[in-house]
């Protein structure tokens, strides 16, 4: 089988289900920009810090959740479910991280190391697979789990951030407003 099939040269695509999709539909951008999230969390996963293994697993777990969202985004029924349990371990884990870190008394701006900046990148790039989604749920139900999840996934990606600066003992910098 060849990579490439000629078929979406016209600006067209198919998806799971239907054929002839703009390449622009928001169904597109939604799970187009899962897919770029997934990539960057692929760089993120390869942070090379040693106090950072277990962070780098969990995140290759992420990425398979991202995927079955990106399938079910790119079908029109839903077909992978998102469940309750996985937000449950973004929480938890996002409260374990927490509880390393010195708690927030102003906004910080992204930046630190080079690490811990792929995580705030990636995390904008998730708000940005949200706001798709979301509008995306205007027009065709969404499981409510996927949003949920990508919520919070934007949280976990900000605390994996300021982790990163922890482990780097590397001071936040506070938003002056």
């Amino acid at each position: 089988m060849k990579i490439y099939t000629k078929k979406g040269d016209l600006g067209k695509t198919s998806i799971i289900g239907s054929n002839n999709i703009d390449k622009h539909s928001i169904r597109i951008e939604a799970y187009g920009t899962i897919d770029e999230l997934n990539s960057h969390i692929g760089l993120l996963s390869s942070c090379p810090y040693e106090e950072f293994e277990k962070y780098s697993k969990e995140l290759v777990s992420i990425q398979n959740c991202l995927f079955r969202i990106g399938a079910s985004l790119a079908s029109k029924n839903n077909i992978y479910q998102i469940e309750p349990t996985e937000i449950d371990k973004l929480e938890s884990s996002i409260d374990a991280i927490e509880l390393i870190l010195n708690p927030l008394k102003s906004f910080i701006l992204p930046g630190g190391d080079m690490w811990s900046s792929y995580s705030q990148i990636s995390r904008s790039v998730c708000r940005r697979a949200e706001r798709r989604i979301t509008h995306l749920n205007t027009f065709e139900k969404i499981d409510v789990n996927i949003i949920k999840y990508i919520n919070r996934l934007s949280d976990y990606l900000f605390v994996i951030a300021r982790l990163i600066n922890h482990i780097n003992k590397i001071d936040e910098i506070k938003w002056k407003g």
